[in-house]
């Protein structure tokens, strides 16, 4: 009796870990984080250092993706910190995929602005894929300067 006690606590306890890990399983990060950082000199000898970074939080159910951004700005003389300030936030994204399914999912963002960047702050690429069949689709989005960013997918075709 005492075993068969001790077996339904086992099975009791597994059941409450595989719900728990199944509800935790709806968002997934993106493996691929960036960070880009500047500096500049402002008058009167002060440094400036800006930095950011990206990720992703991706719904594998649904394909839903929220874009995630952090910043931290900090400005010093030869001696001491003067200021820190920090802002950040996630933004949600349309879905990628028109039904439910089990997806996988990753981004990537452009450098800042430079060469590579004609339309201002650059833009990302990602893509998703579904777990069950053969299927993955592609999107890019840019900046267009005008204060709408534009998005493009294609899915991929397997020869």
């Amino acid at each position: 009796m005492n075993q068969l006690r001790k077996i339904c606590f086992v099975v009791a306890l597994l059941s409450l870990t595989l719900v728990a890990v199944a509800q935790a399983d709806g968002f997934k990060l993106s493996n691929n984080q960036r960070i880009s950082c500047s500096r500049g000199l402002s008058p009167g000898k002060l440094n400036t250092a800006t930095c950011k970074s990206y990720a992703y939080i991706f719904n594998v159910k649904t394909s839903e993706y929220f874009r995630c951004q952090v910043s931290l700005a900090l400005t010093r003389d030869n001696k001491e910190v003067i200021n820190v300030q920090s802002d950040g936030g996630c933004t949600k994204k349309p879905r990628i995929f028109e039904t439910d399914s089990d997806y996988s999912f990753d981004a990537t963002e452009t450098e800042p602005p430079n060469t590579n960047a004609f339309f201002g702050t650059g833009g990302y690429a990602v893509w998703a894929s579904d777990n069950t069949a053969q299927k993955v689709r592609g999107c890019i989005i840019i900046s267009s300067g005008l204060g709408s960013d534009i998005a493009k997918c294609l899915d991929m075709t397997f020869q």
